[in-house]
């Protein structure tokens, strides 16, 4: 299979084009798409959310000629690629792995990592988008089954595979407002609590935003960025299956556990 295709059922699945959208609706900033064509014919892939040191040494043992990531594989402009700066994406230069990311776009989409958030926290439908686009959004808010701070950490255990969790607050929880990755910042504060939820998810939370969520009534817990994405990736690596199961492609997932 060539790189293209694999990159339309992508598109197909998590459409590039709202990384786009978000980014213009939103004054965002993302590099989603192909990030390395290093040509030639593809018969398996590997899906990693980072294309890191330990992926590419395990798309090179299994002999994948190309690696999906989630957090884009070239994010900030590149002067130069070296072994100090450039490392991974070197290498699979080297050993001829193409390389395709996919992040604002697999974050907004309905069924999105996103969206995969909240429905392994136990929300069915949001209520509100805080970020809304043509085929998905981001930033949720939803009721849950009525339990404590402790019972949602057992469930968040069990489901996102982490126990590294910290809970700030310890009111009875009932409508949650979730962020998947680093989305904890003062507009998601806000929009927590304007949507009346007791309880705000995310991970990478700084004090400051910690302290402004819990003087304005949340609950604020925080979960490892990796595990909460890591969810949603699997389950578009789930799609991605489906889609490309009649061609023979053969796809896998590494996790590294260090994060979760």
């Amino acid at each position: 299979m060539e790189l293209k295709k694999i990159y339309d059922i992508a598109d197909s699945l998590a459409p590039f084009a709202l990384s786009k959208e978000y980014c213009e609706t939103y004054g965002m900033r993302d590099n989603s798409g192909i990030q390395l064509d290093c040509g030639g014919e593809i018969t398996s892939v590997l899906f990693a959310l980072d294309l890191s040191k330990g992926a590419v040494s395990k798309a090179r043992s299994m002999g994948a000629r190309c690696i999906v990531t989630h957090h884009p594989a070239i994010f900030n402009p590149l002067y130069s690629i070296t072994e100090r700066t450039s490392a991974p994406l070197l290498a699979c230069a080297r050993l001829g792995i193409s390389v395709i990311s996919a992040h604002l776009n697999l974050d907004t989409v309905k069924g999105g990592i996103d969206d995969c958030l909240m429905r392994g926290l136990g929300g069915m439908q949001e209520e509100a988008l805080m970020h809304k686009l043509s085929g998905g959004g981001y930033g949720r808010a939803y009721q849950v089954n009525p339990c404590s701070t402790a019972e949602l950490a057992m469930r968040i255990q069990q489901v996102f595979l982490t126990s590294r969790i910290i809970i700030y607050g310890n009111k009875p929880v009932g409508k949650i407002a979730s962020f998947c990755g680093a989305g904890m910042d003062e507009q998601s504060v806000d929009f927590a609590v304007k949507q009346g939820a007791d309880t705000l998810v995310s991970s990478d939370g700084k004090h400051h935003l910690i302290l402004d969520g819990v003087e304005k009534g949340l609950n604020v817990v925080l979960i490892p960025h990796y595990s909460a994405e890591l969810y949603g990736f699997k389950n578009f690596l789930s799609n991605f299956n489906e889609k490309t199961k009649a061609f023979g492609l053969r796809s896998e997932l590494y996790a590294d556990e260090r994060f979760l």
